[in-house]
């Protein structure tokens, strides 16, 4: 059972049970805000796991581009380095690479969910904010358009479900 709080709010929840997780891939719109600032928070989150994280955008707009500097900023911010990654296009062979596909929002979970070639891989796909959607949470927003305090929010949002992933990563 998880508990996730907000100042007013307590949910409580079960993830579903999830074996053999070893390589997770986040994905977004264009791999440059969300996906690698949700890459770094659970890599930092899943350390002793001996775990593998990558991301991939839906839209190849930004392929071989560094995420962009306010991700980079935030994450720095947190004591976490993204500033070495880059963009890439997901691709139906991510379907055979990796165990788990975290989407950040609806439209990335249909994209994906469209590519995969069979039902298994189609279980393998889910929303980043999966363990909190109980308490409302559906969706990483989009910070591209907006300023450095949406970023610092899609941080908050991520580190609450990294670190949920990760409790129930540590069970496996």
């Amino acid at each position: 059972m998880w508990v996730w709080e907000e100042p007013s709010t307590i949910v409580f929840f079960a993830l579903p049970p999830m074996d053999n997780i070893k390589r997770v891939l986040v994905v977004c719109l264009g791999n440059i805000c969300r996906s690698p600032m949700g890459e770094g928070v659970l890599r930092n989150a899943a350390k002793g796991l001996n775990m593998d994280f990558d991301s991939a955008g839906t839209q190849g707009y930004h392929t071989g581009d560094a995420p962009d500097p306010r991700a980079v900023q935030c994450m720095k911010d947190h004591g976490i380095d993204i500033a070495h990654l880059a963009a890439r296009k997901f691709s139906a062979r991510d379907f055979e690479s990796f165990d788990l596909i975290l989407t950040m929002d609806g439209q990335n979970f249909r994209d994906v969910l469209i590519m995969a070639p069979n039902e298994a891989s189609r279980k393998k796909v889910k929303p980043f904010l999966e363990p909190l959607s109980m308490s409302g949470a559906n969706e990483v927003p989009d910070p591209y358009y907006g300023n450095q305090r949406d970023f610092d929010r899609v941080f908050e949002l991520c580190s609450q479900a990294a670190a949920l992933w990760c409790e129930q990563w540590k069970g496996q």
